[in-house]
Formats: structure tokens, sequence, C-alpha cells
């Protein structure tokens, strides 16, 4: 497993002081990152053989959320490999060893010329070492859409939202989608399933759907096909 150290900076908290979710969200995109980079199959690797990974889903687990200057442990490693797909796991860890997230995802390897997944290569296989799976609630990859959502303001895509593949990065749709959460809502899970790369300049129209202790943000273009769909679930 594939391990960092950090603490939690004033730039990570929510208004509470402890870690937002889209900044642990980041803390396990980077994970996954450094890893790459230091295996060699990072982000030089993918440009120059024409290659990208497309998440098509989260899963986040929290137990508990660190507070400012709260030192962690966070790891990651894939668990299993089948044609194009990828599976990742991640966790974040005090460095006593309590458990306060961890993740599952599905990653996607995309030939950038055709725009057609591909298989990864031996090499790039080679750079990730499987392991056995967390234990943890696998939850379904699909989400199911509610009916009868509310439509509220379009966000157009701006600079700040895109990551080096220059599509909206996975965690800027997160961020997006959680500014419809009620106040006082803590996430005690999140789901996001990704259906659609979205670039400068398009528009998400946000269908927000709020059922006691489930929030599903579906953000569709203009003719209503989704672009990612995430659901939040409150912490007990």
């Amino acid at each position: 497993m594939y391990f960092f150290n950090a603490k939690i900076r004033y730039s990570e908290t929510d208004c509470d002081g402890k870690l937002s979710m889209a900044s642990l969200l980041n803390y396990f995109q980077d994970c996954s990152t450094f890893q790459s980079e230091e295996a060699g199959v990072g982000i030089k690797y993918l440009e120059e053989n024409h290659r990208a990974w497309v998440l098509s889903s989260w899963q986040i687990v929290v137990n508990r959320y660190p507070r400012l200057c709260e030192e962690v442990k966070v790891g990651t490693f894939p668990y299993d490999f089948k044609g194009f797909l990828g599976y990742r796991n991640f966790l974040m860890q005090t460095l006593g060893g309590e458990m306060l997230a961890m993740a599952n995802s599905l990653w996607s390897l995309i030939d950038l010329d055709t725009g057609k997944p591909v298989a990864p290569s031996e090499e790039m296989l080679a750079g990730y070492p499987m392991e056995e799976r967390l234990s943890m609630n696998y939850a379904p990859r699909k989400i199911a859409i509610p009916e009868g959502g509310v439509l509220e303001d379009a966000i157009v895509v701006k600079k700040h939202h895109l990551d080096t593949n220059h599509h909206v990065n996975n965690g800027q749709f997160v961020d997006i989608a959680m500014e419809f959460l009620p106040e006082n809502f803590v996430i005690g899970q999140l789901r996001a399933e990704y259906k659609k790369q979205a670039f400068l300049d398009d528009v998400f129209y946000p269908y927000v759907s709020l059922d006691n202790d489930k929030c599903v943000v579906n953000l569709a273009d203009e003719n209503g096909k989704t672009y990612v769909s995430v659901e939040f679930l409150r912490k007990e």
C-alpha cells in the first residue's frame, strides 16, 4: 500500500474547523497521483503514451472528520484490473491507526487518440501492485436519480474547474454539488457516478432532490443528459 503523511491545514477545513469532504477527496486523489508518479506511470508517462485515467465512480465513507492541525496518514492501492477498468481503495487514518475514512473507486483507461477505452500495458500494471480490498460496505456504482428534482441556477464551467486533462476535475464536480446541501448537513457517505466529461464553457443544470437524510444532485446538460450524479447521505 502507498502512504503519505500530512497535517490538516486551515485551507482544508470547513466552518467547524474540520476537514471538508472536498478536501478529503483531494487527499485521496493526490495520494493516487503520488503513487503513479513514484512508480513512473504518472502524468508525463500518460501524456507521452496518449492515455488518461478517467474516474467512473466514487464511494467515500467517513467515520470522523479530522480537525485543524491533526496529523493523518493517507493510503491507496489497486485491488483489481478488468480490461480497461481499474478498481482502487483509499483510506485516511490517524497516526495512531484510527480509521477516519475509507473509499472505493472505479477508473477507466482512455486512449486519447481514439477516445475509446483501452487496457493498461504490462508496464503500467507493474507499477500498481495489487492488494486485498478493504473491508467496507460496498455500495452499487450506479445512482438512482429521483424524479421531480428541483432545477437550480445553471453553472458555467470556468478555467479553475479544469485539470491537466483540460476537463472538469472529478473533485470540482463534487464541490459544485455540495453547494446544494442543506445547512448543517454533515456528510457520512458520498457516492458519485461520472457519465460525461465537461469542458470549458459547458453549462451544468443542477437538479436537486432532498429526502430526509439523503440528497441527490444531478448535474445535467441542456438536454437533460447527466454529466455526474452525486448522492450524499447524512452522517448519523
